[in-house]
């Protein structure tokens, strides 16, 4: 199979592992609650369940990102990491007491921490330039199995509710009903895609920047290694040689021929490495320096730097503020409108139709401006939404047409701003910190976010009644991350690859 293809069905799957994780997501929160109470849980237990899904994914993040950094590679962590994604669903299908539901997600989340390693290879296999149009990408597939299991939770008819609503069976001693089945179809479909990373997933060969590409005849794969001969480098500094010609490959791989003896050392001692990218199946090399990513890494200096803590600041306030709006929304419309599960449903639907075009806007934008540029847009526009919040949301003006014109606004604003700041932090948090070891950065990225999930509903479900407060905070977070964007805004940019080389002699 050739490289393009190989290529395709890699990040293929990488979309059906985050489209799973938004059906998970959709399909078990809805009726997590009731399902609690059929096991008479207490009403504290429904924060712990969700909690404990955010805590062993901020916990198991950096870590499985940091083993990927190790080996270079991620298609064994993905299937470890989805076993416990099955273990962790058939846990929450058999639901005999409260603590099995709440170790359940516990061990459910655990798998999440592969998104980390996901990242990190995105960050390696793709091109600066194409980042944010492939994150982008990833973003919508999560936002589509949110809005799938949307609908599947909550549209009558039978292509939709056959695991959810109408389920009335047993399996052996276990039954299947509406609180069940959400475990059992997602524990089925986890067990499929184990078979598609099996089969369709490939650790690619790594993107490397700043030097000259030479395209082998006998494969479709771009060696992209090449060294500069000491030299010719005296007589012309910018040209860039390929490390071995045509005619110096004879016999099998391994064998090398050197033209001059000047160079015969230096070419046999990187020899191995190479023909490895020019082989049709490429391995992850094991050179000394990919075999310890971590040599002379400081967490200091990789993200106490001006532009990481911006960029994980804007990480934790957009989901701390997210969260802890969708958190008070249903609340609200309970209060002030009279919804019930059918409307906040369809309401959610409807966020997420305009989430999805948000993602494919900013991935058809990042072509054309700066991320930088992107994400002061969006968080603009979070601004404007937030203070539109506070006026007219924590006390909401005029008689039910104009209470619920003032809520759409605020919810098509807050909405309407994710997508922008979600691609352009993410892309950028990609290109400020090493590749070498993106894996454990992208952990860290997400534990990060992880935290923001878990205080943002704990801090709007004990306010619900003091909208003032809630939302003045946010407003300040808000304001204090547009200050740090002003200030540091010439910083958010890809540093050069003599910046890279000179910060790594540094090190």
């Amino acid at each position: 199979m050739d490289y393009g293809r190989k290529r395709k069905l890699t990040f293929f799957t990488i979309g059906l592992i985050f489209l799973l994780s938004g059906v998970e997501y959709a399909v078990i929160l809805p009726t997590i609650w009731k399902y609690l109470q059929t096991l008479e849980a207490p009403s504290y237990f429904l924060g712990l369940t969700l909690s404990a899904f955010s805590l062993s994914g901020l916990l198991s993040g950096p870590l499985f990102g940091h083993w990927s950094d190790r080996t270079r590679t991620t298609k064994k962590i993905i299937l470890f990491a989805n076993l416990f994604e099955i273990v962790g669903n058939f846990m929450y299908f058999m639901g005999f007491s409260k603590w099995l539901l709440l170790s359940s997600r516990l061990v459910a989340g655990i798998g999440t921490g592969a998104g980390s390693s996901i990242f990190g290879f995105l960050t390696r296999s793709t091109a600066p330039e194409d980042r944010s149009t492939v994150f982008a990408a990833a973003m919508v597939c999560r936002q589509v199995g949110l809005l799938i299991g949307e609908w599947s939770s909550s549209i009558e008819g039978p292509a939709f509710n056959i695991f959810l609503r109408l389920c009335d069976f047993h399996v052996g001693p276990f039954v299947v009903n509406t609180f069940t089945a959400p475990g059992l179809f997602m524990c089925l479909l986890w067990i499929l895609l184990q078979f598609a990373v099996l089969f369709m997933y490939w650790d690619l060969p790594p993107v490397e920047r700043g030097k000259k590409t030479v395209k082998n005849k006998h494969s479709d794969i771009v060696n992209e290694h090449g060294i500069e001969d000491e030299q010719a480098n005296d007589e012309a500094d910018d040209e860039v040689k390929p490390l071995i010609k045509s005619q110096e490959l004879v016999g099998s791989y391994g064998s090398v021929v050197a033209a001059d003896s000047h160079r015969n050392h230096h070419v046999a001692a990187t020899s191995d490495s190479t023909l490895n990218q020019i082989s049709p199946y490429p391995e992850p090399s094991v050179s000394p320096e990919s075999s310890s990513p971590f040599k002379n890494f400081s967490l200091s200096r990789e993200f106490l730097r001006e532009e990481v803590v911006v960029l994980l600041a804007a990480q934790f306030i957009t989901l701390f503020n997210q969260t802890a709006l969708e958190t008070m929304v249903t609340p609200l419309t309970q209060k002030y409108f009279n919804y019930g599960e059918l409307e906040n449903s369809l309401m959610y639907c409807l966020c997420g139709v305009e989430v999805i075009a948000g993602f494919l806007f900013v991935r058809w934008l990042s072509r054309r401006v700066a991320e930088r540029v992107i994400l002061a847009v969006g968080l603009s526009i979070c601004n404007i939404s937030c203070v539109w919040c506070l006026i007219f949301l924590a006390n909401p003006l005029g008689d039910f047409p104009w209470q619920l014109t003032e809520f759409v606004i605020g919810v098509f604003l807050q909405v309407l701003g994710l997508p922008f700041v979600a691609v352009a932090q993410v892309s950028l948090f990609s290109k400020v910190t090493s590749e070498k070891t993106q894996g454990f950065s992208q952990g860290v990225r997400r534990s990060v976010g992880g935290l923001a999930t878990i205080l943002g509903p704990l801090w709007a479900g004990g306010l619900t009644d003091n909208m003032y407060i809630m939302m003045g905070v946010m407003m300040v977070l808000l304001a204090l991350l547009t200050m740090m964007l002003a200030f540091s805004y010439k910083r958010l940019v890809e540093p050069s690859h003599e910046d890279e080389d000179d910060s790594g002699d540094r090190c």
